[in-house]
């Protein structure tokens, strides 16, 4: 059974850092690609990064290049999205995902499996 846990999200003020840890179990790095998103009350979910064996890693969100991070420890089978200079609209609840082909997406819909998702305000 595939299963991803998300965590570390928190209130922060405007210019400080968060990072965000996906614990995955039931599935091999080498065969998956993981994916962060996004989703703000009213609005739609964002994708925002995802790595993979094949892709490495892509950036999707304009809003977030060169302010968010996302890396990988494939010994503790954990993605991290390391987030600075926050801003009030980073505030969301941040999802990590993975799709069972080792290729990277955008789209929320290739995805297969769902972390449960964290809680990220950004005070101003």
């Amino acid at each position: 059974e595939v299963q991803l846990q998300a965590s570390g999200g928190g209130l922060v003020q405007a210019g400080g850092s968060l990072r965000l840890s996906c614990v995955v179990s039931g599935l091999s790095f080498d065969d998956y690609a993981i994916g962060w998103f996004r989703q703000a009350p009213g609005e739609e979910r964002e994708a925002l990064s995802c790595i993979s064996s094949i892709g490495g890693t892509t950036y999707y969100a304009d809003s977030v290049k060169g302010r968010f991070t996302m890396s990988s420890d494939n010994a503790k089978n954990t993605v991290y999205l390391h987030m600075n200079s926050l801003k009030p609209e980073d505030t969301a609840v941040y999802y990590c995902a993975a799709r069972d082909v080792p290729n990277t997406s955008a789209s929320d819909i290739d995805y297969h499996y769902w972390g449960q998702g964290t809680q990220v305000t950004v005070s101003s």
